[in-house]
């Protein structure tokens, strides 16, 4: 591959950890160049989150070379050729340039190679087969700097043959113009996407809900949904999906992205979030999360004012009440006052518990709780003012009209 220019800017050139990396890969012969998103977003100029590089001996040789230097390294997936060395706590995750010998649509069966082209040409996009130097020397074979200048996510070569060799490539497409593209789409793209959208049905509920939630994660991916919706793409994986009208109306009011709640926002309310999350391989926090936002009931009364707030946040927590308030579909009027206070207030205890119930000599079963919600409700209904007394008073009146 030969070079194609040079970066604008090097992050990573006073970086000492990475000094220290290239001290030890240089003094063992193996050349290691950036690739991928660190290289993408140097481009950029945006953020970069970790480092990946790309070398050119077996992942056995660049182990011994970093144990021999002192440095922590782990076999992350040695038998694919990487490995990942930590250094002063930060991971930089190293594999071996690689050629596919078998793909199955899900996974594939690799040779190792030193033929840096060859690696290349099995990635996915063409901004994702940037290489760079320590230096900053940049090496672009497929031209994926001008499709990231021009805003265009661009399968390498055949879309189709990409999209066989690794399904979930159709769901990346969208998550990457989220993040990276403009309309329109690349046609050519765009299109293998739309005719391959069935063929997700065979892939892992973990693999597709981390490509989604990373999608949702974009700062604005409502026309990426809108365009997935009408092409079908979360057909197999997500059919309850009503579109991106409410995920619209949630990004303008929200003022950091929430993955679980923007797919809450492309899901119709009473949508069954625990069928949903077992579909998708959710963490069980997760589903029971999306299941409060997609609750039909209690409704949020956002015209109630601060007493209605308080009430809403002592019966939800301050977060989910707020999940719900954000996805309320008429949410006007004093609502960034009612997030501000879910997000501040902290409810109170309830002065009782059920053992004063008993002290009044009454014997534990169904009554004792009945009762116990009773004064709750009461104490709520006087915006949490009544005090343990009044509280104690008022279980006594209901003890004895009870009896």
């Amino acid at each position: 591959m030969k070079p194609m220019g040079r970066l604008e800017a090097v992050p990573w050139a006073d970086d000492p950890a990475v000094q220290t990396l290239f001290a030890t890969l240089d003094g063992a012969g193996i050349v290691a160049r950036f690739v991928g998103g660190c290289v993408r977003n140097s481009v950029l100029g945006r953020a970069i989150d970790d480092y990946d590089l790309a070398v050119d001996t077996k992942p056995e040789a660049v182990m011994r070379a970093l144990e021999a230097a002192k440095l922590k390294v782990v076999p992350t997936g040695i038998k694919h050729g990487t490995v990942t060395a930590v250094i002063d706590g930060r991971p930089f995750e190293l594999t071996t340039l690689r050629r596919d010998v078998e793909t199955d649509g899900r996974r594939a069966v690799v040779a190792f190679t030193d033929d840096w082209l060859e690696d290349a040409s099995r990635r996915d996009f063409t901004f994702n087969a940037l290489y760079a130097d320590r230096d900053g020397t940049l090496y672009d074979p497929f031209d994926g700097r001008r499709d990231l200048a021009e805003a265009r996510v661009r399968f390498i070569g055949d879309a189709e043959t990409r999209i066989a060799e690794d399904r979930l490539r159709v769901l990346r497409f969208f998550r990457f113009h989220a993040w990276y593209g403009k309309p329109p789409f690349d046609a050519a793209s765009f299109d293998a996407c739309r005719r391959n959208a069935g063929s997700l049905r065979g892939l892992s509920g973990e693999r597709v809900s981390k490509e989604l939630l990373r999608l949702l994660k974009a700062p604005d991916p409502a026309d990426t949904i809108a365009a997935m919706v009408e092409a079908a793409i979360l057909d197999q994986w997500l059919p309850e999906c009503v579109g991106a009208a409410c995920l619209r109306a949630l990004i303008a009011r929200e003022d950091r992205p929430d993955p679980l709640r923007r797919l809450a926002a492309i899901l119709p309310m009473g949508a069954d979030a625990t069928a949903i999350g077992k579909r998708l391989k959710l963490s069980t926090q997760e589903s029971l999360r999306l299941d409060v936002m997609l609750a039909a009931e209690p409704a949020i009364d956002i015209s109630g004012g601060p007493k209605a707030w308080r009430a809403g946040i002592y019966r939800l927590g301050g977060n989910l009440y707020a999940d719900r308030l954000l996805l309320a579909a008429e949410a006007s009027g004093d609502w960034r006052a009612a997030l501000a206070m879910a997000r501040a207030w902290t409810p109170p205890e309830l002065p009782i518990s059920g053992g004063d119930a008993l002290k009044l000599g009454l014997k534990p079963g169904p009554r004792v709780g009945a009762l116990i919600e009773a004064v709750e409700q009461w104490w709520i209904s006087g915006d949490f003012t009544a005090n343990r007394a009044a509280c104690l008073a008022e279980l006594e009146r209901l003890v004895r009209i009870s009896s």
